[in-house]
């Protein structure tokens, strides 16, 4: 897209609507503000802050506690977050990492030790791959810097939905049940977020007073009471308990990181991500080789060959590059360059597949749910916490009402990789959020793609809907998606699957949110502000969310 193209849409407001193959949900406009999350109640919580006078890093709090509530499947203060956020009166973006660390104790003699090296890593769901969760740090240090309100007053929702229960969405009962089994079923403290042994069924009521009781800790006492004293100890037991060696010092000397954001220009928009340990890098590695040419016709097989070549070279250097930059800093500024970005796109061939491409030597110079929220100011919020695997290790720390994550799976257990385990480090982290702003710094949209490794490819093909097609937010959304999985490359309905195969590429075909193949294609919301001001959003089909506006 040429840069008057950009000045056009963005004035002018969006090409046709295209309602795509998977749903005919509208677009949604609002003046005052809006919120999109995964699940409706949440939604409706941030909206009610923004319409107290809160703004968009209110309602990303409000509909984060939410959601811990109605799909904590995915979800929670036992998990992980990051956020970027817009700040209208300066036009400068922050990027917040929320992210815990390993254990003191945790090393790969250990794992060594105890015969639990499965093919390099940890296995996936045991305790110890259970490191310090850090969305609660995230939500204060969200408010502390950006909000309006106080953590109490936001959490306010969430504990009421917790007390009074809510009936479980679709979606969100396929997730929960295909999450519960197993570690949680087995857990006693997993019997509180179970109604008889089993996961709630859909439409069916569910109450969550232990979480409930969290929160209000919580809002009473901020992360501190999170970090230090029972909660923690409570935290601390369990893992033990199963085998893991967190502790309460451990949580104790958690912090969250206010960081550089990273960018780059696609087609004269500025595409913010988090910095690594976040794989956020990932989809700007992709849109800057994309960026090179104009694209061929949406949905040509000559388009996606080249998007799923650009993802799969973006993967290689992620996949090495990526981890703590404690530990192992990456060149991002190398990485990102336009020269670096043209030497890469020599490598992808018009007509034939590559799935064993390396990574480069640049110049050094799950479960999850995504939501974001935008004010009647301008700000925008864009924020991402998740559990990573269906209810995380399954560990519930007893009276506590929520799950801990299992985010130590993604490190590896080669001791010469960046990546590699290593006591007080974070792992890599497929959770990012994302932003755009135009080329006058003004915001255009926060955005994001929920789904493990789907996430940055969700991102590149969400921003080519927009920018490229010209869609609306909700029709960029609905277009139907690839996911790299090298060497398999899933695709849903819609896309030339057969002449991709041609081309030496192996397709499998999935319809919609698989789950039961391990594989979605992500649940992403999007909000654009216009360049009047007013508001437009789109929710995925894939969830059982929506966008809810004022």
């Amino acid at each position: 897209m040429t840069a008057e193209r950009v000045r056009t849409l963005s004035a002018a407001g969006f090409g046709t609507h295209d309602p795509g193959y998977i749903s005919r949900r509208s677009p949604i406009f609002g003046t005052h503000g809006i919120v999109s999350t995964s699940q409706p109640l949440a939604t409706h919580a941030g909206l009610s802050i923004l319409m107290q006078g809160g703004n968009a890093a209110d309602a990303a709090v409000a509909a984060a506690a939410a959601l811990n509530v109605t799909e904590p499947c995915s979800t929670g203060i036992g998990g992980d977050a990051f956020a970027l956020f817009y700040e209208a009166a300066t036009g400068h973006v922050t990027a917040l990492n929320a992210s815990g660390r390993a254990p003191a104790a945790l090393t790969i003699d250990l794992v060594e030790e105890q015969g639990l090296n499965r093919n390099g890593r940890l296995p996936q769901r045991h305790a110890l791959t259970v490191t310090v969760p850090g969305a609660c740090s995230g939500w204060a240090g969200l408010l502390e810097r950006h909000g309006t309100m106080q953590l109490r007053d936001v959490l306010a929702p969430a504990i009421r939905i917790a007390e009074e229960g809510f009936p479980v969405g679709p979606i969100a009962a396929y997730l929960w049940d295909h999450g519960a089994r197993g570690e949680l079923q087995s857990n006693p403290g997993g019997q509180e977020l179970l109604i008889d042994g089993r996961a709630p069924r859909m439409g069916e009521r569910f109450r969550n007073p232990t979480l409930a009781r969290t929160f209000r800790t919580v809002a009473e006492g901020g992360p501190d009471a999170y970090y230090h004293g029972p909660i923690a100890q409570k935290i601390a037991e369990t893992v033990q308990a199963a085998g893991g060696v967190l502790t309460a010092e451990d949580l104790a000397q958690h912090h969250a990181d206010w960081v550089e954001p990273i960018s780059t220009v696609y087609r004269g928009v500025r595409i913010w991500e988090c910095p690594p340990n976040g794989q956020g890098l990932a989809a700007l590695l992709a849109l800057n080789i994309l960026d090179l040419e104009p694209l061929p016709p949406a949905r040509s097989v000559e388009r996606l060959h080249l998007q799923i070549e650009a993802m799969r070279l973006a993967f290689a250097d992620t996949n090495w590059y990526v981890a703590d930059p404690e530990f192992a800093p990456a060149p991002v500024a190398g990485l990102l360059s336009r020269q670096y970005a043209a030497e890469r796109r020599k490598l992808v061939q018009s007509g034939r597949a590559t799935v064993d491409l390396q990574r480069g030597a640049p110049v050094t110079g799950s479960e999850t749910v995504y939501l974001c929220a935008v004010d009647e100011q301008g700000n925008g919020c864009s924020f991402i916490v998740s559990n990573y695997n269906g209810f995380g290790t399954g560990l519930v720390p007893q009276g506590c009402g929520f799950s801990l994550q299992n985010r130590g799976f993604s490190f590896v257990l080669d001791p010469n990789h960046p990546n590699a385990l290593a006591p007080l480090k974070r792992p890599y982290h497929t959770i990012i959020p994302a932003m755009a702003t135009r080329a006058d710094g003004s915001l255009l949209c926060p955005f994001g793609v929920m789904g493990g490794f789907m996430q940055p490819q969700g991102h590149m093909q969400v921003m080519v809907n927009l920018l490229d097609d010209g869609l609306d937010p909700q029709s960029a959304l609905n277009q139907p998606r690839f996911c790299v999985n090298s060497p398999t490359v899933y695709a849903e309905e819609g896309l030339p699957i057969d002449e991709l195969s041609k081309l030496g590429h192996t397709m499998k075909v999935l319809n919609g949110y698989d789950r039961a193949s391990s594989i979605g294609f992500g649940r992403g919301q999007m909000i654009v502000r216009q360049a009047d001001g007013s508001l437009c959003a789109g929710s995925d089909p894939r969830g059982d969310g929506c966008a809810m506006g004022w």
